[in-house]
């Protein structure tokens, strides 16, 4: 496969889809890795699901991120999913991110890849859905005539930046949940989709970074999950640096950068 080449992750329409338009095809861009034998993360995918407040797909935060992980050896893939802006709420999603990952683990023996080495990033809102990925075990249909669905979806590691994770009151963040659930969604529904509430010791290990002066979504997102995965026993490194706003993505060299490659390389 050539970089930039679009795999549709479903063979027919998506569940629940609204039309065959591209805004209704959830699809994955390839971006392959570099294959120089002391690539830090070489034998290594993973899943990108850039932010956007679920009604937009944010480019730095998504090829971006692609292009540095495969520069160090990773195979990554971008999750173009189902928006809020074209009249997608949950779980459209998470159908979407859930069925890529699966896809991953199918393509890992013609890709060159280790199925039990995927991973998931994301930032802000793609940081919610990623969580919410890290914390819906699914260990696929054994008997599913579709192989991408007779394997897991449940990430191996995941890396949350700057991530949107409670909609709960003080720390939520309010249009996030409203693209994802509604206007004024039930308790139940607040509840079910904040990821701090949904981390088990099932949960895989995750990196974490957020900057003590975000004023998009606060850093108690990123400490509440921290402290969730403390106490299910899941191993996580959390950074918080002081400055910096929201969707910095990599930043022109930020240090989380080098700290991610470190503990990714750690996972291998």
């Amino acid at each position: 496969m050539k970089k930039g080449e679009i795999i549709k992750i479903w063979d027919g329409p998506a569940p629940g889809a609204h039309g065959d338009k591209p805004v209704d095809t959830p699809s994955l861009t390839y971006f392959p890795p570099n294959e120089e034998m002391s690539a830090p993360l070489s034998g290594m995918a993973m899943l990108v699901l850039p932010g956007g407040g679920y009604g937009h797909l944010a480019t730095h935060e998504g090829a971006g991120y692609a292009e540095w992980l495969a520069s160090n050896g990773m195979a990554s893939f971008v999750l173009q999913y189902r928006l809020a802006t074209d009249k997608y709420q949950h779980p459209a999603m998470l159908h979407d991110a859930a069925r890529a990952c699966r896809l991953l683990r199918k393509l890992a023996p013609k890709l060159g890849y280790r199925p039990n080495k995927i991973g998931v990033i994301g930032s802000s809102a793609g940081g919610h859905l990623a969580a919410t990925l890290l914390t819906s075990p699914d260990g696929g249909a054994s008997e599913a005539d579709d192989l991408a669905q007779s394997v897991s979806s449940l990430p191996n590691f995941g890396v949350l930046c700057y991530p949107v994770i409670t909609f709960s009151e003080p720390f939520g963040h309010r249009g996030s949940c409203n693209n994802l659930l509604g206007q004024n969604p039930c308790p139940e529904l607040i509840t079910e989709w904040s990821a701090e509430l949904r981390v088990t010791e099932k949960t895989p290990p995750c990196f974490l970074w957020h900057t003590f002066e975000d004023p998009g979504v606060p850093v108690e997102n990123s400490m509440m999950f921290a402290s969730a995965l403390r106490r299910a026993g899941v191993h996580f490194e959390l950074h918080v640096y002081e400055k910096g706003g929201h969707g910095l993505g990599l930043a022109n060299g930020h240090p989380w950068a080098a700290e991610c490659v470190r503990w990714l390389a750690e996972q291998r």
